[in-house]
């Protein structure tokens, strides 16, 4: 059990429990807590990991049986928790479990398409590219995630000494890494690397931050190309500066293969790079198109001869949804009192 977010602002939800279901999977686990401290809710996260067959099941099977779903010996069983939040194929089976055993004192939340239809939960979240819609479905530009508008003014008005010695512009750069649509070609990582070199040659210093996913030779040729200009890099040891590098950076390059850390860098209202590397698809092509046309994102150059500045209001999905689960939980509350005196007349 972790305590509710730090300062969160008073709501309808607000010291609640919540649920958050999901396989353990880090851009997971953000999703949903991003979510849930919008809400100032008490977190319990519950991580799966059914074994077969019930994850080859997953989404449309049962619960794995050694999780006793229900019962006072396993991890889900009542009191059942106000809001239950779960993303991630092998999240759905125990969403579902959840709606069915709790009925209305549970409101359930499925970030991304469950691929059991809309029925799944209460509500459904899921990025304007996707094709699932409803009445009880909600569509944002971004995934949700815990970078508020708050948390960013905090660290820029208190930043870590190393980090704000270094020249502007600041320039971060979010690396993201291969994957089964994007490949990252000695051909792409060469142009990466010129831009960025580009950019050191503007006077730029950096903020360079590589993911799990990132090959070391990625690194390196993002090191040779920064080599000489001022910079930071973690090497994935200690603490994790990446909440300091979205706030402190004037302008951010992020990879093209991670939506989750697109959406970050967007919720800076700074301008914001994106560099493709090779391959792609429908899907990633009408997430980035979207926020092109938002005015938050243009395409990575391949050199820049100069610095051009944009702005536009900053993406917080995490605060959007929060904000649509209230009213219908509030909205399911009254509903519930009226039936209530109703009976009661009757």
């Amino acid at each position: 059990m972790t305590d509710p977010a730090e300062s969160a602002p008073a709501t309808p939800l607000a010291g609640r429990p919540a649920w958050l279901i999901t396989d353990g999977k880090a851009g997971m686990d953000v999703q949903c807590h991003g979510v849930a401290k919008a809400l100032g809710m008490d977190i319990a996260v519950k991580h799966v990991a059914p074994g077969r067959p019930w994850r080859t099941l997953a989404p449309w099977g049962p619960t794995d049986p050694k999780d006793a779903f229900g019962k006072a010996r396993g991890p889900f069983a009542p009191p059942w928790p106000a809001v239950a939040l779960a993303t991630g194929r092998q999240s759905i089976p125990y969403i579902r479990a959840i709606r069915r055993a709790a009925g209305p004192d549970t409101f359930t939340v499925v970030l991304q398409n469950p691929r059991t239809g809309t029925g799944t939960a209460d509500l459904i979240c899921v990025p304007e590219h996707d094709s699932i819609r409803g009445a009880n479905v909600l569509t944002t530009l971004t995934a949700p995630h815990g970078f508020s508008a708050d948390l960013l003014a905090k660290l820029r008005q208190a930043p870590p000494a190393g980090l704000a010695r270094l020249p502007q512009p600041r320039v971060a750069v979010i690396l993201g890494g291969p994957n089964a649509i994007y490949r990252y070609t000695p051909a792409a990582v060469d142009r990466l690397a010129r831009s960025l070199r580009s950019l050191a040659a503007l006077g730029a210093s950096f903020l360079i931050t590589p993911s799990r996913r990132t090959p070391e030779a990625v690194t390196a040729a993002i090191r040779a190309a920064t080599d000489g200009a001022e910079r930071v890099v973690w090497d994935g040891t200690g603490e994790n500066p990446y909440a300091a590098f979205l706030a402190l950076a004037d302008r951010l390059v992020v990879t093209a293969d991670s939506v989750n850390m697109t959406g970050e860098a967007c919720a800076t209202g700074r301008p914001v790079h994106v560099f493709e590397p090779e391959g792609g698809s429908a899907k990633f092509r009408q997430f980035h198109e979207a926020l092109r046309r938002y005015g938050a994102t243009r395409a990575l150059p391949e050199t820049f001869a100069r610095l051009e500045n944009w702005s536009y209001a900053p993406l917080d999905s995490a605060a959007i949804i929060a904000r649509e689960i209230e009213r219908r939980w509030l909205r399911r509350g009254e509903q519930e009192s009226v039936e209530s005196v109703e009976g009661s007349i009757r």
